[in-house]
C-alpha cells in the first residue's frame, strides 16, 4: 500500500515530517507534484526519500485521482491520498473522494481557502459576522473603501504567508494598497475586512471525520505594522470553555472534520473572533515543534486519520502537560545575502532548546515583511517551571545573524 501526497513546492512538512512519517508506517509514498525536479533535487540526500516523485497536474481532482489509478501498478494501490498544502486541498480531497478514499469535504476546503466565502459561511451560521467585502480585479476600490469601518485590512482571497496582507489606516490608504497589489498578483481576487484586534492565537485541531480532538493553542505575537509576520509563539493550551465552545461552533459550520486544522483567531473576552482557517497542520516548522511538545508524531496521526483510521484514544489533552515553550522567529531587517548564522543544533540545560536555520549561507532574498523573511527558528521546551522564553533570548542575544546588502 502507498501514500500519496500532492505538493506544489518541497517543504520541511514533507522532508521532516510526512516522508519519516510514513516510513514509520511501513508505506510507500509517492509525490505528486507540478515541479518534479525541485522535489528530486530536495530528496537526494535526505534519510527517507520517497519511493518516487511523479509528475501530475495537482491543482486538477480530476487528473490528480487519473494519475494515481494510473500509477497503482507501478507503486502499489493507495491507501490515502493526501496534502498539506494550503492551495491543494481541495483539488486532493476531491480526487481522493473519486477515489473511494478517506477524504476531507472539499466544500469544507474550498470554505477556509477561499477567506470571502469563510466569512459568509460563519455569518450564514449566526455564529460570527465581519464586516468583509470581496474585491475582484475589475472592482473600484473606492466602494470597498467606503464600505468598511477602519482600520481595515487588505489581503488576497487565497493568500498564504501574510503576504500581501496589509493593515491600512483611511481610504486613501486602502486604495494605494489595493493598487499595489494588483501590480504584484494580476487577477487576484482581494478581501477588505474590518480590523480585529485582540490577543493574536491559534487553535489546533485533528479530526477522523467523526470526533475532532482540541491540540492546544498557541499566543501569537506579530511584528511591526501593517505587514502581519508572526515574530514569537508561547504555548498556551488552557482556553476559556466558551472560547473552545465558540470556536468548535464555528469549525463545525465551515465542515472541518477530517485532518488537522489550523486556526488563528483573536480573543475578545469570551468570544473567538477567526482571523482565517488553514485545513491543514500549522506551519513554518511549527508542526515539527508541536509533534515534540505533545509527544505526539503529528504527521503519523494525519496519515493514519486519512487512511480510515480512528483517533487514539490517548490522545493527550494538552492542558494537563506539565510542560512551557516559546519560540523566536529570527527576521531579515533588510534585502541581500545572509553570510553569516548560527549551525543548527539541539542544545539541552534547563529546557531543551533547538535552532534550525530557515535559510542557508549564501542565498540572496528581497525583503518581502512576510515569514519568507525568516532566517531561522529558535524554540525551548522545559516543565512549566521552567524559563522557556529566557533560553530562547539568551541563545539569540549570543548569536549573530548578517545579511549584507
Amino acid at each position: 500500500m502507498s501514500l500519496y501526497l500532492t505538493a506544489l513546492n518541497p517543504t520541511d512538512a514533507l522532508t521532516l515530517g510526512f516522508l519519516p512519517a510514513a516510513a514509520r508506517l511501513g508505506l510507500d509514498t509517492v509525490i505528486l507534484t507540478d515541479d518534479p525536479a525541485s522535489h528530486r533535487a530536495a530528496y537526494a540526500r535526505v534519510p527517507h526519500p520517497p519511493t518516487a516523485v511523479e509528475h501530475a497536474d495537482v491543482r486538477d481532482a480530476g487528473a490528480v485521482a487519473a494519475r494515481v489509478l494510473g500509477l497503482e501498478g507501478r507503486h502499489g494501490r493507495a491507501t490515502a491520498v493526501l496534502s498539506n498544502s494550503d492551495h491543494l486541498q481541495a483539488a486532493t480531497a476531491l480526487a481522493a473522494s473519486l477515489l473511494a478514499l478517506p477524504a476531507k469535504d472539499w466544500r469544507a476546503a474550498l470554505r477556509c481557502k477561499n477567506k470571502f466565502l469563510t466569512r459568509r459561511a460563519l455569518a450564514d451560521a449566526g455564529l460570527d459576522t465581519v464586516a468583509s467585502v470581496q474585491l475582484d480585479p475589475e472592482d473600484d476600490a473606492a466602494a470597498a473603501a467606503a464600505a468598511v469601518p477602519y482600520p481595515a485590512v487588505v489581503k488576497p482571497c487565497e493568500g498564504v504567508a501574510s503576504e500581501d496582507v496589509v493593515l491600512v489606516q483611511s481610504p486613501a490608504d486602502l486604495l494605494e494598497t489595493v493598487a499595489g497589489i494588483r501590480r504584484r498578483r494580476p487577477g487576484a481576487g482581494l478581501v477588505v475586512e474590518e480590523y480585529l484586534s485582540g490577543e493574536l492565537h491559534t487553535f489546533e485541531t485533528l479530526g477522523d471525520g467523526r470526533s475532532l480532538h482540541v491540540l492546544g493553542s498557541w499566543r501569537t505575537s506579530l511584528g511591526p505594522p501593517p505587514s502581519f509576520t508572526e515574530s514569537r509563539r508561547d504555548w498556551e493550551p488552557e482556553l476559556p470553555d466558551a472560547v473552545v465552545r465558540d470556536l468548535l461552533a464555528q469549525l463545525a459550520a465551515l465542515g472541518v472534520g477530517l485532518g488537522a486544522c489550523h486556526t488563528e483567531f483573536v480573543l475578545q473576552g469570551d468570544r473567538a473572533r477567526i482571523i482565517e482557517v488553514n485545513y491543514r497542520l500549522i506551519g513554518d516548522t511549527m508542526d515539527l515543534i508541536y509533534s515534540e511538545l505533545l509527544g505526539v508524531d503529528l504527521f503519523e496521526q494525519v496519515i493514519r486519520v486519512h487512511s480510515g483510521q480512528r483517533l487514539p484514544a490517548d490522545l493527550p489533552e494538552p492542558v494537563s502537560l506539565d510542560r512551557c515553550a516559546h519560540l523566536r522567529y529570527v527576521t531579515a531587517q533588510r534585502a541581500g545575502t545572509l553570510v553569516e548564522a548560527p549551525e543548527d543544533g539541539v542544545f539541552a540545560d534547563a529546557v531543551r532548546l533547538r535552532h534550525r536555520r530557515l535559510r542557508e549561507l549564501g542565498v540572496t532574498a528581497p525583503l518581502h515583511g512576510t515569514n519568507r523573511d525568516y532566517l531561522s527558528v529558535v524554540h525551548a521546551i522545559g516543565l512549566r517551571s521552567d524559563d522557556a522564553a529566557g533560553a530562547v533570548e539568551a541563545f539569540i542575544a549570543r548569536n549573530s545573524w548578517k545579511v549584507r546588502a
